[in-house]
């Protein structure tokens, strides 16, 4: 797929196949978000992949909008350090967002789709998934094969905003 065509059509999608992953297709999403971008080259991630059923099911509670989950092949949890200064904030959000973009680009080059989710139920993914007390998740992303009526590429989005109504040169 052509990055621009992949820019154009992505969307979220919610609803997938009851079919597993290929491993080379998990890789290749991890890997795209292991070499994306980051403030300072910090690299201030780590991706925690869940596949099990009961466990995708659980995950769900994370959040108050996460029935992808339950039905999502695999989702990857991105797991960061809980920031020691405000601007820390900013920086490792942005890297976050980058890292999401990234994976999501991946997949979908492959034929997968996927769904961000925010994690509103720390106690829950906490506990969930054992990860370290210095670090947090609040953010999460489902992927999974299309369903047919999802697997035909659409036509660019419609719901955007005018080029002119958001783009501004010089001053605004």
């Amino acid at each position: 797929m052509e990055l621009w065509d992949a820019i154009t059509q992505k969307r979220a999608v919610r609803e997938y196949r009851d079919e597993p992953l290929s491993e080379d297709h998990i890789e290749r999403i991890l890997d795209a978000g292991r070499r994306s971008q980051s403030s300072k080259n910090r690299q201030r991630w780590h991706f925690i992949t869940v596949q099990d059923k009961d466990r995708l099911n659980k995950l769900a509670g994370a959040g108050n909008f996460l029935d992808h989950v339950r039905r999502a092949a695999m989702v990857i949890v991105l797991v960061t350090p809980i920031p020691d200064e405000e601007r820390d904030v900013i920086w490792i959000n942005f890297d976050i967002g980058q890292c999401a973009a990234y994976m999501q680009l991946a997949a979908l080059d492959v034929g997968v789709v996927s769904c961000l989710g925010a994690v509103y139920h720390h106690d829950i993914i906490r506990g969930l998934l054992q990860y370290p007390d210095d670090t947090r998740a609040d953010a999460l992303i489902s992927f999974g094969y299309p369903l047919e009526k999802d697997a035909q590429p659409r036509p660019a989005r419609k719901a955007r905003r005018d080029f002119d109504d958001v783009v501004h040169y010089e001053t605004w």
